[in-house]
């Protein structure tokens, strides 16, 4: 059937007019309450950062074992969307998890009008119950601080770090501060340093693991970040860390210890690092990350075997990144995940620290051959041997992948604009991150995308009201559902073709 000019266009404005008069109604639907019995006193939120089915399928399969999360009764799936784009960002997204609310790209806290929405920790604080927040990324990242600021870029970290002092929250845990002194000058508002309006807000501040392990809840409102920040003030990588670095399971297990009381809490958890580990294609890293992950949700399985009646468990991810696939091309319908036990150290580490130091000793003297046994020893990947039969011998044509980053590299080459060369490399070290293809790849992993997909992610829950996690909806129906369970009236705007309207 063929149509004219004039007529596609009119079907085109009666869609897009269809959605706009559908929107008033998709958002007085949350009016209705999911939940009708005894409201929850303790409520978790776990967010696992760019964890979609794929990185939860690829962990259990590493490990041999079911994660913890993927035996909870309740089990859903959730769709991502922010208000302006398909791809979600982590701020428009912890935005929807946090208060309910749609949001463009970028914002924290608000709605695309810029009006400011309140956050289930923010309700929960003002009903009288302690609340905490913690990520292994920096505490003022955009997933945490969706639950305590309100700013139109999430690049604003002064005036997050200004809002966490002014919160009252009762924890926080994790990575640090990124802009204490509005060094990006991208503030209009300065208050003087940051911490040091954290300590006058009554904060006690613990960076030394011994000091931290020592608190009790009589120390009152804590911030605390391990002394070691690895990269953009985030806690180290699992695989990295050191006997000294404070885990992200013991910021949970010490959070719950510190927010216990009879009025009830409520705790934000975030594995920021399995995204991290995602946008840079390293399957090891985000695999440790999200077992690490999945081992603080135990901290409050253990605290709800104590209070089944009382507690409340969600887990999800705000979105996939990487585009990560269980199978790959080249090993047809082979898996090997053994093989990513061969890594010893992330990504990070080995760019920051191996290449650096190799780069700076021999001054691009040094051929890839000379270099061989260095990747070998880090990631296991080996130069001789039948391919065919051992996954972590390097092919043909992954040895010329390889020789070229090591080139790329040593001249010092990153960011590329070339399309062509930034689907090899993004914006990472080139050696760094085709090393991580080739063991990924052989191991029966593919990557698609250095950035976030659209595709749905995993919800589940545990506890009071958990049922009402069954099903399919979208990422603002998890904060419904769970103030519902709380007791609360969700305060969220929207606006969508400029129609605007409040749901109360």
């Amino acid at each position: 059937m063929r149509f004219s000019n004039k007529l596609r266009v009119l079907m085109a404005l009666l869609v897009c007019a269809m959605f706009v008069a559908a929107a008033p109604a998709y958002a007085k639907a949350k009016m209705v309450r999911v939940y009708k019995g005894k409201p929850a006193k303790y409520v978790f939120l776990f967010i696992g950062d760019g964890m979609g089915l794929p990185q939860k399928g690829a962990t259990e399969a590493f490990t041999g074992e079911q994660l913890l999360m993927n035996t909870f009764p309740a089990q859903g799936m959730t769709t991502t969307y922010a208000a302006d784009r398909f791809i979600t960002g982590s701020a428009a997204s912890a935005t929807s998890l946090a208060s309910g609310q749609k949001t463009n790209i970028g914002m924290l806290g608000m709605a695309p009008n810029q009006k400011h929405v309140k956050s289930i920790a923010e309700m929960a604080k003002a009903d009288g119950k302690k609340v905490g927040i913690v990520s292994s990324v920096s505490i003022d990242h955009a997933t945490p601080a969706a639950f305590y600021a309100h700013v139109p870029t999430r690049g604003q970290y002064y005036d997050i770090d200004v809002a966490l002092s002014e919160s009252d929250f009762d924890f926080f845990g994790g990575g640090g501060l990124k802009d204490i002194t509005n060094k990006k000058k991208n503030s209009k508002n300065y208050k003087g340093n940051a911490l040091e309006l954290i300590k006058k807000a009554g904060y006690k501040v613990v960076t030394d693991k011994e000091e931290f392990m020592a608190l009790k809840p009589a120390d009152g409102k804590v911030i605390s970040w391990n002394a070691w920040l690895q990269d953009s003030k985030a806690l180290p990588y699992a695989m990295d860390m050191r006997p000294q670095d404070i885990t992200l399971p013991e910021f949970t297990s010490k959070a719950i210890e510190m927010l216990d009381n009879p009025e009830g809490f409520f705790l934000m958890v975030e594995g920021g690092k399995i995204d991290w580990a995602c946008h840079a294609n390293d399957a090891t890293a985000f695999i440790k990350n999200t077992i690490a992950f999945d081992d603080s949700i135990k901290e409050a399985v253990e605290f709800a075997k104590k209070h089944p009646k009382e507690t409340l468990i969600v887990v999800t991810g705000d979105h996939e990144c990487g585009g990560l696939t269980l199978g790959f091309a080249g090993t047809k319908y082979g898996s090997y995940y053994d093989a990513l036990k061969s890594q010893t150290i992330s990504f990070q580490q080995f760019s920051d620290e191996v290449v650096k130091l190799w780069k700076e000793e021999h001054k691009g003297n040094a051929s890839f051959e000379d270099f061989q046994p260095t990747i070998t020893h880090f990631f296991g990947l080996e130069f001789e041997g039948d391919a065919k039969k051992n996954p972590l011998v390097v092919k043909d044509y992954q040895l010329a992948m390889l020789k070229e980053a090591y080139e790329r590299t040593m001249k010092g080459e990153k960011k590329f604009k070339n399309p062509e060369l930034y689907n090899l490399y993004g914006g990472y070290d080139p050696l760094t991150v085709t090393i991580t293809h080739v063991l990924n790849n052989n191991a029966g992993l593919g990557w698609t995308s250095y950035k976030h997909t659209g595709v749905p992610v995993a919800t589940s829950a545990m506890g009071v009201g958990s049922s009402s996690f069954n099903g399919y909806y979208d990422n603002v129906d998890i904060a419904y559902k769970i103030m519902a369970i709380m007791g609360m009236t969700p305060k969220v705007h929207a606006s969508i073709n400029n129609a605007e309207f409040a749901v109360k």
